[in-house]
């Protein structure tokens, strides 16, 4: 287990949080390593012999060790810009294990990506794919491509991070794939290698995933009788986690619906899981500074804050929280769990039944994802640490910022 309670005291692995926040204070990222080997070898496994390449979604924790951690584990990569391929390249990862999504990649990152030899670009319009059949050609390059398509499916999920409706921004429409897998055909800088599908995150329901699915097979079907053949078809992420009562499909549901899928087709399958490797295996630690009593609420003012977890104010998403000894002998009370933040909207909780005191730690629970990548300097806050456990042994993986870190690359005019 990653996070256990040990005499009423929660532990990651083998040591207690208590010395972690000693050691590293608050507010603080820990995460397993054991849970991250254990999330990434559970899809690994599930695919068995079939042709596969799991491609960690770096946007969802983009930390160098944890980047190291999966490219030890064969992973390739999902990424959105070129600071995340940057990224990549100095953790160990491979670039020719690199998908490179986004809707906006400019002539630098394409220039980069191309001469690093990335897997393929994931070209989300006709346009895009006009400019990188441009710049691979002056670079006498010939640039992977695989065409983002929009099945126009509903995932089900929050609207703010749901992509795969004909009103998103992203990707291809479903009625105009065909036609463009044709036109970049004839492009001297284009190679076509694949096809990508994305329809969102946190993604529970495994209806609009299959649906989604069979509109791509359906797809590459009707490229085959137009004498298109791909290496590769990329299903995309967006598996979802549980942070409550969700109950979302497991690593092996979920393989074995796209293999089922798949049928007699031989094409290597692509997955971008992000939250699904990392979300459960890292937590926010943070410390009570008051509880406070209001008019008709009680509030417990912790020191993360919103811009060290933006979830809960951005999606009004959930994080169990709880403290990190369990106390007897102190009331139960109901708290909205809030930072120092100067927002109404700064909030990890609200309406928790907690006992605590000022002073004790609290634990935000399932933030391994999104939780430090979306993270900023909002009041001029420096960011938190993370640390990585292995066992026995803590590691600090990146050091809390301090002012100076704070003002770098700030002058003053005279």
């Amino acid at each position: 287990m990653g996070f256990q309670r040990t005499n009423g005291e929660l532990y990651c692995e083998s040591i207690p949080l208590t010395a972690i926040a000693a050691k590293y204070g608050t507010p603080t990222y820990i995460y397993s390593r054991t849970e991250l080997i254990k999330q990434f070898s559970k899809f690994d496994k599930a695919f068995k012999e079939n042709p596969h390449l799991i491609c960690f979604a770096v946007k969802a924790n983009p930390s160098l060790a944890i980047l190291n951690q999966f490219a030890r584990l064969g992973s390739g990569f999902d990424i959105v810009s070129g600071g995340e391929l940057q990224r990549v390249l100095a953790s160990g990862g491979q670039a020719g294990k690199t998908v490179f999504s986004g809707v906006g990649k400019t002539e630098t990152e394409i220039r980069l990506a191309l001469t690093h030899g990335i897997l393929c670009f994931n070209v989300e319009s006709s346009e895009e794919l006009s400019r990188i059949n441009a710049i691979a050609f002056s670079m006498q390059k010939t640039a992977p491509v695989s065409l983002r398509v929009n099945p126009d499916v509903d995932a089900k999920t929050h609207p703010h991070i749901s992509t795969g409706l004909k009103s998103s921004k992203f990707g291809v429409p479903w009625k105009e794939a065909v036609n463009l897998y044709k036109e970049a055909s004839g492009m001297r800088g284009i190679r076509l290698v694949g096809m990508d599908c994305h329809i969102g995150s946190q993604l529970t329901d495994p209806a609009p995933i299959a649906e989604a699915a069979s509109r791509i097979i359906k797809l590459v079907d009707i490229l085959h009788t137009e004498g298109i053949e791909l290496d590769h078809i990329d299903f995309g992420g967006g598996i979802g986690i549980r942070y409550g009562n969700e109950s979302p499909v497991t690593p092996d549901e979920y393989v074995h619906m796209l293999l089922a899928k798949m049928g007699r087709h031989t094409q290597k399958i692509l997955i971008e899981p992000g939250r699904a490797l990392v979300g459960n295996a890292g937590v926010l630690l943070a410390r009570i500074e008051y509880l406070k009593k209001g008019e008709d609420r009680r509030f417990a003012i912790i020191d993360a804050a919103m811009n060290d977890l933006m979830r809960p104010a951005l999606y009004d998403a959930w994080h169990t929280i709880e403290p990190v000894i369990m106390h007897r002998g102190i009331p139960v009370e109901e708290y909205d769990v809030v930072g120092p933040v100067c927002e109404t909207g700064d909030f990890l909780g609200k309406n928790r039944p907690l006992s605590v005191r000022p002073g004790d730690l609290v634990t935000i629970l399932s933030a391994g994802a999104y939780g430090m990548s979306m993270s900023s300097n909002y009041n001029s806050r420096p960011r938190a640490a993370e640390v990585m456990v292995d066992g026995d042994v803590c590691h600090l993986i990146r050091s809390r910022e301090t002012f100076d870190d704070l003002i770098r690359g700030e002058l003053i005019v005279e």
